[in-house]
Formats: C-alpha cells, structure tokens, sequence
C-alpha cells in the first residue's frame, strides 16, 4: 500500500515523517460507515452448503478482515482478479497496468450468510464504493471497487442491489463499483494474508482497516465474531 512503496523510495526518516504527518490527515479524512438497505433481490435460497464471490474495494488487508470477522464466511483469502497468471503479482499489480485488483475471496455458507448480505456489508463498511480507481490513501485501478460474481445469479443481484442504491440516492454520488464476471482469482502472496490480524499495531491497518471492523460490529452485531477465520498456513 502507499506506505509500504514510500518506505522503500526515499530515506527511512523523511518517510518516517510523510507517514507521520499523512496518517493524521487519513485519520481525519477517512470515510465513516454508511448505512445501507438491504438488497431487495437477493440469491435464491438453496441447499448450497459453500458459495464463493470475489469483492476488490481497495486495500486487500482491510476487506479480508471485514470478511474474517463476519458469521458465515468460513474462508477470505487476499489475491489478484481482473488480469493474467503471469501478472498476478504484488511488484506488477502495483504498478496499476495489469488490469488486476487487489481482491479477496470470499468463501461463506449461504444457510448462514446470504449473498444479499455480503453485498451490504461490502457497501456499509468494507469500502467507500463512490471512489474510482481509488479508496482512500490507495489510487490506481488496482484499488478500484469491483464484483467478480461467480454465477449469473450473483452477477444479476450485483446489479440490481447497485440500481437499487443509486436510486434511492443512500451515497449522494454514483456508486463507481463494477461487476467483472468471468475473471481468475489468483492468491496473493503468503505475507499478505492475515495481514490485519498479525499485524494490528501497523499504522495503515490502525487508521484505515481497523475503523472497518469496529463499524461492522456496530453495524451488524448479529454477524460480527470476534474470532476471525484465519487463512492460516499457505497452500
């Protein structure tokens, strides 16, 4: 993220200081939690015990640890959607010219958790879904709001919940989210995952991913958990 690449690109003290005087600003500038409806289309229900959907809203530390903390999700791996294998790279996505977003993959039980569900809490408190090729500190197409839907169910809800926002005006701006069916997930690097849960004290997850969680459990109290689903060891 934008600390990360500044640290290596000028003198560790300068940056030290850029950091310094840039969180303060992120802190007093960064998006709250919005209140949403909840879609009023959403999956059929089914004996489905597993269902997956990949989401991209920015930063993929602070979406993966949304979804680790929410009931129902029984996996939410961080990784690369939107370009090719050979790309699917953290030095290469970065540089905004792979076509990929930094995304994670959600795996949850639609008996627990609906798709209608996910989508609300991807709106509410993961992501400021009115920000194009951006999201907060972040900018460039690799951080851009996303649905990778994994059926033409999935797609076909994406949709209608996105309509369903816009008019009824709940941003006050356009939501700049686009669905992309038919893209590869690719797992990111090992150093990636969990990131938020290993690393709390890291100033990026204080002041950007850290608030998300705290909204999603003041939000959705029924959902949130406490113990989060942990990747754990790479595959």
């Amino acid at each position: 993220m934008f600390m990360r690449v500044m640290s290596r690109t000028i003198p560790a003290v300068l940056a030290m200081a850029c950091v310094v005087a840039g969180l303060g600003a992120w802190a007093r500038q960064r998006e709250k939690a919005t209140v949403v409806p909840a879609p009023s289309v959403d999956e059929v229900v089914s004996e489905r015990t597993s269902e997956i959907v990949v989401l991209a809203g920015g930063c993929f530390w602070g979406v993966q640890g949304v979804y680790q903390h929410l009931t129902g999700v029984t996996n939410a791996v961080s990784g690369y959607a939107g370009g090719e294998k050979n790309t699917a790279k953290y030095d290469y996505v970065g540089t905004g010219r792979t076509g990929h977003a930094e995304s994670v993959q959600i795996t949850f039980d639609p008996r627990v958790v609906s798709y209608g569900k996910l989508l609300q809490v991807f709106f509410s408190v993961a992501h400021d879904p009115t920000q194009l090729n951006r999201q907060g500190p972040d900018e460039g197409p690799q951080y851009r709001s996303a649905i990778f839907p994994n059926s033409d169910e999935q797609a076909k809800v994406a949709a209608a919940y996105i309509a369903q926002l816009n008019q009824a005006h709940v941003f006050g701006k356009t939501i700049a989210t686009k669905i992309e069916p038919g893209r590869t997930f690719y797992r990111a690097e090992a150093y990636h995952q969990d990131f938020l849960e290993k690393n709390p004290t890291y100033p990026y997850i204080v002041f950007n991913d850290l608030p998300k969680v705290a909204n999603l459990k003041q939000l959705f109290p029924d959902l949130y958990r406490a113990k989060p689903a942990l990747v754990g060891t790479p595959e």
